[in-house]
């Protein structure tokens, strides 16, 4: 049951700016109807299938979805034969009527992992498919899928249970237990360790927070193919900082810990052990660990001839160079396979290197921008370009073989690419892989096949695909919230996980289009009058690696709501956001401070111009964590364009933010400086002469409540007028509590109304 806690509304005010007159609130009272049902219902999501697996013998679709009304994902299966779906699996099954009660270490691994849904928050299956294994509170159950028994894992300890995963031969499961890399022998019924000596500074098999919240890496440990050994991250925190996130509601609970390293200083370091499962000293990977502070990425796999590879993905502080090596198991040498280098930064690319027969795959900076490379497996030489950078790469999202053939030369690899014909769109692909060894040392070997696209409609596509080619494709469009259809491996329609999910009411009158040299949304009202001049609300992101205007209905459901009040809603996409080439991302380098704003407003006057119901002299932002700091950077630097701003969540002062992501983009520290002082908010306090509202949650441990309590510290020492909001209990993900949703938007839109005003 969620916890309801009011928020606590701080009004800061000094008389050197004179205030608006207040806006009657009796005029237009706000319907806050679809706030609530889009708060209850997570954005229209709850019920709709997520994390479906193709089971290896092709013939089902495991998934996960939540009951609307309890807010549980339970566990369902859908044949392809059949096309019929059942229930495989509940919490409410386990847990008879029992409460869920999650750990600490669970709920902060569900925060970095965005995950507000109660029940299972994943599953895995075991190799042959039979078993499927899941985890509820602090404890791990394996169901048989053919008999539907649920047995319990005996505890071996007392400690909270992280990331448990099946061995690649199905008789073990490992996890981490306390801070220790644990493993569970299903025959013998009994759990031992893999790893001891582990403490809270010094963890064994966890990913650090940098690589939970900047990386994506969530996993600290990796089974080997053969299933005999663990190779595993060692993560010492000695000297890192430490930060306290406390509850202001709840004086006698003591502070919850973290270590937070911020630019400049300390960085967790971490090296990587590989350790026999039967027992024996850990062998350590040596490599330049001065200089190569990160560990962004391990992977197992097995070549030719079936020999098992250890690949590490490294990078340097700066982020400029990212090194591949190739490890020996058995002696922890590590050798340079091939870099990535930038002058600016390197991006971590997801889900590589992939090992196949074939090679490497990876995702490596070429010519033409990010294109998909196979690479030797012993010397890392470029043996093929899978998709080019001519072809907007996004990434690679898997790979998987089937037996239904190529040609002379080609067995059925086949690698499963993302792509975009433009920014708002991803699309997925499938390339074959050539798999004769003789003819994949050919330079720049030509595929015998053309690439096949297995979407079309403009929108945002996902695919999970099985061992055969047997796949599940998720979208959504602007007319539509995802729907994940299931087709076999000859793309032939099979069916489509059912959704129980309740459907918004409304589809958003939102326009995507290019305007200039900008990807662009507007969002008129669905009562929308050309005669009039309307307000403007810019929904601003405006961060690296990061898309906001995507043709995806869901990103546009507030805004509808927001425009509904009486605005027009815009969305712009700056320089440094991805997929318009290596300089149009780079040019935010050590630039946060200007380029993103100057961007958005060059955007704005775009919009403008073409539009002549937006009223240019009425344009208020709003936005969240880095699109908070671009609302506030827009009323504290141009508030001759931004006449009024809510700012949720947002970066101060880029000092006070974690070393992986503010370093990439920002340089090191105390070399930058001139960088960071330039970007920070705090010195352009007593600039501030448009309304201002700050929102933070008070238990956000991405974005610390800090940096809002910064900035109005300095606003009130500066004697500017502005307005805080402190949301108490609430965490960087504000939208997880379904009153504080409500709420805030309703909040809002009444800041606009009052200081914007309305049609005219």
């Amino acid at each position: 049951m969620n916890r309801l806690t009011p928020a606590l509304v701080l009004l800061v005010a000094a008389s050197a700016v004179p205030a608006r007159p207040p806006a009657d609130p009796k005029r237009d009272p706000v319907d806050t109807s679809f706030l609530k049902r889009y708060a209850e219902t997570r954005g229209f999501l709850l019920g709709r299938p997520v994390k479906p697996k193709v089971t290896p013998d092709g013939k089902h679709v495991l998934f996960l979805r939540a009951d609307p009304a309890t807010k549980r994902q339970s566990l369902f299966e859908f044949e392809l034969a059949t096309a019929r779906t059942r229930e495989v699996l509940s919490a409410e099954t386990i847990l008879k009527g029992g409460a869920e009660v999650l750990t600490p270490e669970e709920k902060a691994r569900r925060e970095r992992q965005r995950v507000s849904a109660g029940g299972f928050a994943d599953f895995h299956l075991s190799p042959d498919g039979a078993l499927v294994l899941v985890k509820l509170g602090n404890t791990l159950y394996v169901l048989e899928r053919t008999t539907g028994t649920v047995r319990e894992l005996k505890a071996g300890g007392d400690g909270p249970i992280v990331d448990p995963k099946f061995s690649p031969d199905g008789k073990f499961v490992a996890f981490v237990r306390g801070f220790d890399v644990a493993c569970y022998d299903l025959a013998a019924d009994k759990e031992f360790a893999v790893t001891t000596g582990g403490t809270v500074a010094k963890t064994h098999g966890l990913a650090e927070f940098v690589a939970q919240e900047e990386m994506g890496r969530h996993s600290g440990f990796w089974w080997s193919p053969d299933s005999k050994s663990i190779a595993y991250a060692e993560a010492d925190h000695t000297g890192v900082e430490q930060w306290w996130v406390a509850d202001p509601l709840k004086p006698e609970v003591p502070p919850a810990p973290q270590f937070y390293p911020r630019p400049g200083k300390k960085n967790v370091t971490v090296r990587l052990g590989v350790k026999s499962v039967a027992g024996g000293d850990t062998v350590w990977v040596e490599w330049d660990r001065a200089k190569y502070e990160y560990l962004a990425a391990v992977r197992w796999g097995t070549g030719t001839a079936g020999k098992a590879h250890l690949l590490v993905v490294i990078q340097d502080r700066k982020q400029q160079e990212m090194v591949v090596c190739a490890v020996e198991p058995t002696t922890g040498f590590a050798r340079r396979l091939f870099a990535d280098t930038d002058p600016a930064w390197t991006n971590i690319p997801a889900e590589v290197p992939l090992l196949t027969t074939s090679g490497i795959i990876w995702t490596g900076t070429g010519p033409n921008g990010p294109e998909v490379q196979l690479r030797n497996h012993d010397t890392g030489a470029l043996v093929s370009i899978l998709v080019p950078g001519t072809d907007h790469v996004l990434g690679v999202a898997g790979k998987y073989t089937s037996p239904h053939g190529g040609g002379r030369l080609f067995l059925p690899g086949h690698c499963v690419s993302l792509t975009a014909p433009d920014p708002t769109q991803q699309h997925v692909r499938v390339t074959p892989i050539p798999l004769d060894r003789s003819e994949l040392l050919k330079p720049n070997f030509p595929l015998a096949e053309p690439w096949e696209r297995f979407t079309d409609e403009p929108g945002m596509h996902t695919g999970a695909f099985g061992e055969d080619g047997q796949h599940v494709i998720t979208s959504t469009t602007l007319k539509q919230l995802p729907r994940s259809r299931v087709f076999d491996a000859h793309k032939k329609a099979l069916g489509e996980l059912p959704s129980v999910a309740a459907e918004p009411p409304f589809a958003p009158n939102v326009t995507v289009e290019k305007v200039g040299d900008f990807w662009t949304a507007v969002v008129r009202p669905r009562d929308f009058d050309a005669t009039k001049k309307y307000p403007v609300v810019l929904d601003v992101y405006g961060g690296p690696r990061h898309l906001h205007v995507v043709q995806a209905m869901r990103n546009w459901l507030v805004p509808q709501w927001l425009a509904d009040q009486g605005f027009v809603v815009v969305a712009v996409d700056n320089r440094g956001t991805p997929g318009r080439g290596r300089d149009w991302e780079r040019a935010v380098y050590q630039r946060f401070g200007t380029v993103p704003l100057e961007d958005q407003v060059k955007g704005l006057h775009a919009l403008c111009d073409k539009f002549p119901e937006l009223d240019r002299e009425r344009v208020g932002a709003v936005g969240w964590s880095f699109g908070g700091y671009m609302a506030a950077n827009g009323v504290l630097r141009r508030p001759d364009v931004f006449k009024a701003a809510v700012a949720g969540a947002p970066v101060t002062d880029w000092e006070d933010y974690d070393t992986h992501y503010t370093e990439r983009y920002m340089g090191l520290l105390p070399a930058s400086a001139a960088a960071y002082r330039e970007a920070s908010l705090l010195p352009l306090a007593d600039k501030l002469d448009r309304p201002l509202l700050l929102v933070h949650g008070t238990a956000d441990d991405n974005v610390y409540y800090r940096h809002t309590l910064r900035l109005s510290d300095a606003l009130f020492r500066a004697g500017r007028r502005f307005e805080a909001l402190a949301l108490p209990g609430v965490t960087h993900m504000a939208s997880a509590d379904p009153v504080v949703m409500e709420r805030l938007w309703t909040r809002t839109a009444g800041f606009f109304r009052s200081h914007l005003g309305g049609p005219r």
